[in-house]
């Protein structure tokens, strides 16, 4: 190809519309047999190639501008598919080595230099991919299993002698192929829908757990090449499993071979330092306004979709993005736009674009925003006034929760609406309920060391939130070890404690969430209107005295009563309003002893009667059980009820 043949790509990436970019940029074989390289750097003086034939001093390998806009192309028969390469920029009399932002693989840190790669796998998904494209997300079933994959599970090493931390960490990953044999059996067992991973972009650090980038187009050679990233999820789709991954571009790591002063001058990140600078994480801001960094990021998201065939993407941080005072806390700091206003209009304009570009190409994926924000419409259509994304993580669901249920019993009348707020605004998004890493790490305490009182009410209680998490509206999300009771939080250098199934505690608790899964996608009560107003009521709302509350989950005339008790105490011939007149028997109670819980259930039929004679104003009297999560259906319901 001659450099006239690249005008259209030229184009489209100086506009910021090209959404392939990564076909024409980084390092691609030709079929002539040269490896081209083409990479951004407009200020740069002069860039080389730097490898082993030149010793990475970039002598003889003189990349020429490809146009006006700061694109350099080199082409060499000197290298081939598996060398390692870096940029050698000149800038102002200075030069500096740097990965290729659009390398598809890296060597494993602390090395740093990229791979000419060019994989051949081939999917077998299709099966898979037809459903997906025939579904609709709001109204299926979506239980995620949250999990970093270095430290799901790790290989025992035995011979340490003269190693590096960095290489005993490495023998003890799973690769992602060893991944693939262990996970998909598990998650199946579990019944999850899908599974997110933390970012598995490459990164330099081990514990910013993939949230500082350098590689937005390189599966991490962590854990293999990125032929083994794709054999995983191949499998997994194979297994009716749906892949969603972190991306993160929120911001990226300041290290010398990444994007900072990519040039020798503000490049991928935000020429104000007052924008660029997180402070908080030690990480800079993309310049969203760029043309060409919308093309990098929106190429990135595009890339995964395309050439890995992952289901969804969460956005991290996506707060970071919208605000121009995410951080900016003292008056002296702040930064105002010409308005008054404090929104990173800039970040807003791209990820409209972002959301937009990915639904163009696909509009059965998942855009998922992790966003602490209150801005409104963020699962609203752009040409809606929206952000764009479909999914929002309800951090105010997660917290209130958590912050409610590490209160005494006696004490729990007073953060009574703590159970209720999330509710009033509800539907304002499509909410993903999620209980992540971000709750079990840093002091925080794993989910079952959160819970108020002795081990056996710790217990319960997991049980009780994990059921309210799958029973109200909203899809879920639950990060690994916690569906087995783990006592520490996550230790993001060792693995999951999968001895702790060795103990009746957590051997009922992993059933009870495999049963929770169960219960939650045969019945579609529990997904199909998660995001119609419709499809839930409350029944008892305002019972302070008792901590129990109740509610309906219906799809069409289906419909499930639960009930929920937040204190250790049992409540007889307790008073439920429902839907509707007949028959009712308990189908599900996490009380049961099967999950380690006391025995108080509902044997029998439970007949509905009428409050004053009024046949709307039906109720059933059953026994509501210590800390316990309860679910209710009627038998031969003729109407629907209310």
């Amino acid at each position: 190809m001659s450099i006239d043949d690249f005008d259209l790509d030229k184009y489209l990436f100086h506009q910021g519309n090209h959404y392939h970019a990564y076909e024409f940029m980084g390092a691609h074989p030709e079929p002539e047999g040269k490896i081209r390289f083409i990479t951004w750097a407009p200020k740069a003086d002069h860039v080389q190639l730097a490898c082993d034939v030149n010793d990475y001093t970039g002598r003889g390998m003189d990349f020429e501008r490809l146009g006006d806009n700061g694109l350099w192309i080199f082409r060499s028969g000197e290298l081939s598919i598996g060398d390692t390469y870096k940029y050698r920029i000149h800038f102002d009399g200075t030069s500096h080595l740097k990965s290729d932002p659009y390398g598809f693989y890296h060597e494993i840190r602390p090395a740093t230099a990229s791979i000419i790669h060019a994989d051949e796998f081939e999917f077998t998904d299709d099966a898979w991919l037809n459903r997906r494209s025939g579904s609709n997300v709001y109204r299926s079933p979506i239980s995620i299993y949250e999990m970093h994959m270095g430290t799901w599970m790790k290989h025992e090493v035995t011979e340490t002698e003269g190693l590096t931390d960095d290489e005993l960490t490495d023998l003890a990953h799973y690769s992602y192929r060893e991944t693939a044999e262990e996970l998909i059996p598990y998650l199946r067992e579990m019944g999850y829908t899908h599974v997110e991973f933390l970012p598995l972009t490459e990164y330099p650090f081990d514990l910013s757990w993939g949230y500082q980038v350098t590689g937005y187009f390189s599966a991490t050679s962590r854990y293999g090449d990125p032929e083994g990233l794709k054999f995983l999820i191949n499998e997994l789709h194979r297994a009716e499993i749906g892949v969603i991954m972190d991306y993160v571009p929120a911001h990226f790591c300041r290290d010398d071979h990444g994007l900072r002063l990519f040039d020798g001058t503000p490049t991928y990140e935000h020429p104000d330092p007052r924008i660029a600078d997180k402070r908080q994480w030690g990480t800079l801001t993309f310049d969203y306004g760029r043309p060409e960094i919308q093309s990098f990021l929106i190429s990135a998201a595009m890339f995964w979709f395309r050439e890995f065939h992952v289901d969804g993407l969460r956005i991290d941080a996506v707060h970071s993005m919208i605000d121009l005072n995410f951080e900016n806390h003292e008056p002296h700091e702040k930064i105002y736009n010409s308005d008054g206003t404090e929104v990173n209009r800039e970040g807003v304009s791209f990820l409209k674009k972002l959301n937009t570009a990915v639904f163009a190409y696909d509009e059965s994926l998942l855009m998922m925003a992790e966003d602490s924000s209150d801005t409104p419409m963020v699962t609203s259509p752009v040409d809606a006034g929206g952000l764009g994304f479909n999914f929002k993580w309800d951090l105010g669901w997660m917290h209130d929760r958590l912050s409610y249920m590490d209160k005494d019993f006696s004490d729990r009348d007073y953060f009574h609406n703590r159970m209720t707020f999330s509710l009033a605004y509800k539907y304002h998004e499509n909410y993903v309920l999620p209980l992540s890493h971000d709750e079990v790490v840093h002091g925080k305490k794993s989910i079952v060391g959160k819970m108020y009182g002795d081990q056996w009410q710790q217990f319960a209680q997991a049980r009780l939130l994990y059921g309210s998490q799958v029973s109200e509206p909203g899809k879920q999300l639950l990060f690994m070890g916690q569906e087995i009771g783990m006592y520490h939080e996550w230790k993001d250098k060792e693995q999951v404690d999968w001895h702790l199934l060795d103990y009746p505690y957590h051997r009922t608790l992993k059933r009870y969430v495999q049963s929770l899964n169960g219960l939650y996608r045969a019945n579609p009560e529990f997904y199909r209107a998660d995001y119609d107003p419709d499809g839930f009521r409350w029944l008892v709302v305002d019972d302070k005295v008792h901590s129990v509350f109740s509610y309906v989950r219906r799809s069409g005339a289906e419909f499930k009563v639960c009930i929920l008790n937040y204190r250790p105490v049992a409540y007889h011939d307790f008073k439920i309003p429902v839907p509707s007149p007949g028959t009712y028997r308990e189908v599900f109670n996490s009380d049961s002893t099967e999950f380690s819980g006391s025995g108080v259930t509902n044997p029998g039929r439970h007949f509905s009667f009428d409050e004053h004679h009024i046949r709307e104003n039906q109720h059933i009297k059953v026994t509501v059980a210590p800390l316990a999560f309860q679910v209710f259906e009627i038998e031969n319901n003729p109407d629907g009820g209310f």
